[in-house]
């Protein structure tokens, strides 16, 4: 069961992180603003933001299996709808469906690990968990520069799931292939989940989805409104790089979005999955507010090294940002969480809606701009949501801070 669980992550981030490298070819493809890219990611989040809370009341109401199998279908329609017919509208609607059925599977599985697992290893399948989904998201990008670059050469015929592909796929969309293996891969699970038996699960204080009562408790409190807005930025921080690097790597400095523009999207997610590694020393070391701090600014000095410096120095510093940035969701749902003393499901719906806000609105806010003055001053807006996690570090007050350890008593003890 654990197992299953880390498929599902793995799945769930292969289809969620793959939009930021089609985005310079979707522009190409259908002949559309940069604006109109960024409202394929603007469904995709904005499902998120939609079925947070309802998720949840889902889940205690027909159980983890029936709800995740329900959540792979709307995977597999998603995505074949758009495999079938690779158009523009169609995407915008097939990436929404999309979306619905990921919020769902993310608010499914947590519990389910913490019961299979055991909740004394939850803590480690947890971290587990999110190195998985790191290394999906790594890979997409490359499974997509992979297809594109193989579908046209003359060796494809040699080689089955090319050959096949090939003819599904329109020849002048070989991009578009990319979302039968997603189709593929959706159906796979929801088979793997219907032969599968799973646990009982009773849910905790803080996975409970909760009532709408608490929701109302919740919303007349200042602190989370401002964890709301911070969660919207960190999302936006997050989405707003990633689905911009590609198309900005091409446009001002001629990379290939097939080829570096994909590989920085790549290394984008697997800095960040990296960098959780480093993350879980430094919060053992160091107050999390400081840590946010000092990542904030090392993400803000890498956005402008990104945008304004030449193209080698461009290329390797939007990567970097993924470093800086792997700290961060990990410290500000932590903080947010320890700011307030009950309702812990509740609060952790309204954050979920926060966060399908960020991505589904951020990416969109750039792409406007960029369609009036200039992506490159369109992207300069992550400086406000990059701002409002460095504010965190400033003015969060939890009820409870991070356990450190104390370098100068551990220093001072004896060694037997």
């Amino acid at each position: 069961m654990v197992a299953l669980v880390m498929v599902t992550f793995f799945v769930i981030s292969l289809l969620t992180n793959v939009v930021g490298p089609l985005v310079p070819d979707i522009i190409n493809s259908f002949h559309v603003t940069l604006t109109a890219a960024a409202f394929l990611a603007f469904s995709f989040f904005i499902a998120y933001a939609v079925m947070s809370i309802p998720a949840g009341f889902l889940v205690e109401w027909l159980t983890e299996k029936p709800v995740m199998i329900l959540a792979f279908l709307a995977g597999t329609l998603g995505a074949l709808s758009f495999a079938l017919f690779p158009e523009y509208r169609v995407a915008i609607v097939s990436y929404f469906v999309i979306g619905a059925g990921m919020a769902v599977l993310q608010v499914a599985i947590n519990p389910l690990l913490r019961v299979s697992g055991g909740e004394e290893h939850y803590a480690f399948y947890s971290a587990l968990a999110q190195f998985v989904f790191g290394a999906a998201s790594f890979l997409s990008p490359r499974i997509y520069s992979y297809l594109v670059l193989n579908l046209e050469k003359p060796a494809a015929d040699g080689n089955l799931l090319l050959r096949v592909l090939g003819r599904l796929a329109p020849r002048e969309l070989p991009w578009a292939s990319i979302y039968w293996i997603f189709a593929v891969s959706t159906l796979l699970m929801i088979v793997l989940l219907a032969l599968s038996k799973f646990p009982r699960v009773q849910y905790t204080t803080e996975e409970s989805a909760g009532s709408w009562e608490m929701y109302r408790s919740l919303a007349r409190k200042k602190v989370v409104w401002m964890y709301f807005i911070a969660m919207l930025a960190y999302v936006g921080c997050e989405q707003g790089t990633a689905d911009w690097i590609s198309k900005f790597l091409s446009q001002y400095h001629g990379f290939d979005p097939h080829t570096t523009g994909a590989n920085a999207v790549s290394w984008f997610w697997g800095l960040m999955t990296a960098g959780c590694l480093v993350g879980m020393l430094l919060l053992k070391i160091f107050d999390s507010r400081r840590v946010l701090i000092g990542a904030s600014i090392g993400a803000l000095f890498c956005l402008s090294a990104a945008l304004f410096g030449p193209a080698e120095v461009s290329r390797l510093a939007f990567p970097a940002i993924g470093l800086f940035a792997s700290v961060m969701w990990p410290i500000v749902i932590s903080l947010a969480l320890n700011s307030v003393a009950e309702h812990h499901g509740s609060f952790a719906g309204i954050l979920g809606t926060g966060m399908g806000i960020g991505g589904a609105v951020v990416p969109v806010i750039i792409g406007r701009i960029g369609d009036h003055v200039g992506l490159r001053n369109g992207m300069t807006f992550l400086y406000l949501t990059y701002g409002i996690i460095l504010s965190i570090g400033f003015w969060a007050k939890p009820l409870i801070s991070n356990a450190t350890i104390d370098l100068r008593k551990t220093a001072a003890q004896p060694v037997l």
